[in-house]
């Protein structure tokens, strides 16, 4: 029991060190080719007028309009790479966790073995589908084998399987909740960053303005545009990042649901078992 425990503890380990690793790397690549793509894709000359970055970019260019928004446009864009790449590995991430086959399938099979108290052939649902649920209600029906063989009553073996259940759980769902936090945070960064970009454009604009002398409406019109594209990109990254967390939220909370179910399904069927046993 003390090896397997510190196997477990091995596992965690070694999952959140990788974990670790992953998001540090992600984050730095991110805002390396965010640098990258501002700096040579958008403010490439063809995107402007006399074919220099430093003039007006071409009227309905926006890859050039977007370039003048300043230096808070490549951490954005960084921002924003930063949601779709964490999205998709949480996608995965979590498409793995449910296993192989349809999720709802692979719960009403295993519903149907357990309540008809065919724990083998629950088992044998479980060897097919894979994945972190599979394995946690497979650890429970094995614990279910055992307290049955024990004979344990009713109170002491739910104890007992809820607590397999529970530590099957710590061991196989941590990594789904990995990565969530860094969505989230990109939320209010999104908003933040382009509100920033903002008020450092508006500055700049009314700055220009305030030393020419003459009021230059053109001039003003272009700086205020340029500073406006940061809001714009910022609450772009912000509304991706709120519908990304939301949606693998739910699908976190449906694959946790799943394991509770099918164990008190477990328990209960343990209960009935021990019911007929004193009848």
């Amino acid at each position: 029991m003390a090896n397997a425990s510190n196997a477990s503890v091995a596992k965690k380990e070694s999952g959140s060190t990788g974990g670790n690793l992953f998001t540090g790397i992600a984050i730095v690549a991110c805002i390396g080719i965010a640098i990258l793509i501002w700096r040579y894709v958008m403010g490439d000359g063809s995107n402007f007028e006399n074919g220099d970055n430093t003039g007006h970019p071409l009227s309905g260019n926006y890859l050039g309009m977007v370039y003048k928004g300043g230096k808070v446009v490549p951490v954005l864009i960084g921002l924003l790479l930063m949601v779709v790449v964490f999205s998709i590995e949480r996608f995965f991430v979590i498409s793995k966790a449910a296993g192989t086959g349809s999720l709802d399938k692979f719960m009403k099979s295993v519903q149907s073995n357990i309540t008809m108290g065919n724990i083998d052939g629950a088992i044998e649902d479980c060897d097919k589908q894979q994945g972190s649920v599979a394995n946690a209600i497979k650890a429970a029906l094995i614990k279910y084998n055992e307290v049955k063989k024990e004979g344990f009553d009713s109170e002491a073996a739910a104890e007992t399987i809820q607590k397999e259940i529970e530590e099957a759980t710590s061991l196989e769902m941590p990594m789904l909740e990995k990565n969530m936090t860094v969505i989230s945070t990109l939320v209010s960064l999104g908003t933040l960053a382009g509100l920033l970009g903002t008020v450092m454009g508006m500055i700049t604009a009314f700055g220009a303005l305030a030393t020419s002398g003459a009021p230059d409406q053109a001039a003003l019109a272009n700086g205020i545009s340029e500073a406006l594209i940061n809001t714009a990109t910022g609450i772009s990254t912000s509304a991706l990042a709120i519908i990304a967390y939301n949606f693998f939220t739910s699908k976190i909370d449906t694959l946790t649901y799943s394991i509770d179910e099918a164990g008190a399904t477990i328990v209960s069927t343990y209960r009935r078992f021990r019911g007929s046993l004193r009848g």
